[in-house]
């Protein structure tokens, strides 16, 4: 059924990021670790945010951790989401440490806590070619 909206908006992968996306693809999740710095690093980037260092390195990581916080979205973001309403959308701090901004699926409002642990849920849209990383409570 078409509903006469347009296609979702999607990420474009810049040389920069296509690690995260190819590894996103293999329902891994992989960030950069910066040896100067000694931690984690996301969103990726060319040097090491505080020392500037050239030394990032991709590392795959469990995507495991905690829900920092949430919104209930009761008004679609834009006109592309207007059938997704209410969303959940969220910010998850990874056990090893980064957080990474999300969508909770599978799951109520009710049903969540702060703090809570929450997994990975690898979306694929084969169609646009991108995996979407989203996130339920552990189960």
């Amino acid at each position: 059924m078409t509903t006469g909206r347009p296609p979702k908006p999607m990420p474009v992968p810049t040389p920069t990021s296509r690690p995260y996306w190819d590894a996103l693809a293999e329902h891994r999740v992989r960030i950069q670790y910066s040896p100067s710095l000694e931690e984690y690093v996301f969103y990726p980037r060319v040097v090491s945010p505080g020392t500037l260092a050239d030394d990032l390195e991709w590392r795959e990581i469990s995507g495991l951790g905690r829900l920092y916080t949430y919104t209930v979205a009761e008004r679609p973001v834009s006109p592309h989401f207007a059938d997704d309403v209410p969303q959940l959308l969220a910010v998850v701090q990874w056990d090893e440490g980064p957080r990474c901004t999300t969508e909770l699926v599978d799951t109520t409002v009710h049903e969540l806590e702060i703090g809570m642990r929450v997994e990975p849920v690898f979306c694929d849209y084969p169609e646009d070619g991108v995996t979407m990383l989203r996130y339920r409570p552990q189960r």
